[in-house]
């Protein structure tokens, strides 16, 4: 889940025995050299994606973390970048990435839940970096019209979306038992640390974005390959504020 100098499994089990909020806090410190930070290939990516989209002038992190997306939309946008996040210590490693006169568009950080973004609609592009795992499926309709609130008419929402892994493969029962093992834990655990892995499925989240309020396509990102049935490795969802 690491390289050496992330967190230890002592380290993780007590992030995971915290809320989503202090267990991030604890983590933030080491996040950069774990598994959980969105890898180069993807970021560079989504990056090339984005320019044929463009150009921005505004954009928006959501869920930044310590500012891998923030980097991103620095490459993309011309004006203003903003990372939010809910974890003071997130952002603290954040700001640490991105000192206060680099060069680049002006970055912003704001501690805020991204369920209740304190933004008017000033965004032309918003993006999303692996964090919707901290969100029930139930709160996808209410988390996408709040994007929705703050991009300016015909701003755009994007993510990348990684295929499914087959049925019955190593990659998929992993992934099962650590959901398994999740909701066994927030059975008899109190706070909740929210974290599923299979819970985000494209389909359910088109349907959700365009009742939200956006016209939705998606665009293979072609440099993290294919799968052997021809089928890209990872998507770019692209949902355009109506």
């Amino acid at each position: 889940m690491s390289t050496p100098q992330g967190p230890t499994f002592r380290e993780l089990a007590v992030q995971a025995l915290s809320s989503v909020e202090h267990g991030y806090d604890l983590l933030a410190p080491k996040f950069d050299a774990t598994a959980f930070r969105t890898g180069e290939r993807v970021l560079a990516a989504v990056a090339d994606a984005l320019r044929e989209l463009g150009p921005f002038a505004t954009g928006l992190d959501h869920c930044c973390g310590t500012g891998a997306g923030v980097g991103v939309l620095r490459e993309v946008c011309t004006d203003r970048v903003v990372g939010v996040d809910f974890s003071a210590g997130m952002l603290a490693r954040a700001r640490r990435a991105f000192p206060a006169g680099a060069e680049g568009p002006a970055v912003r950080w704001v501690r805020a839940d991204v369920r209740r973004l304190p933004f008017a609609p000033a965004f032309d592009v918003v993006t999303g970096f692996g964090a919707f795992g901290h969100f029930l499926p139930r709160e996808f309709p209410a988390l996408f019209a709040e994007v929705r609130s703050v991009l300016r008419h015909g701003g755009v929402f994007a993510f990348p979306v990684v295929a499914p892994p087959r049925v019955g493969s190593r990659a998929y029962w992993t992934l099962w038992g650590f959901d398994a093992a999740m909701r066994l834990r927030n059975t008899v655990w109190w706070p909740r640390f929210v974290m599923y892995y299979r819970t985000f499925r494209l389909a359910d989240v088109t349907r959700d974005l365009a009742v939200a309020g956006f016209d939705v396509s998606t665009t293979a990102l072609e440099a993290l390959g294919r799968r052997a049935d021809g089928s890209p490795r990872c998507r770019l969802v692209v949902a355009r504020r109506r």
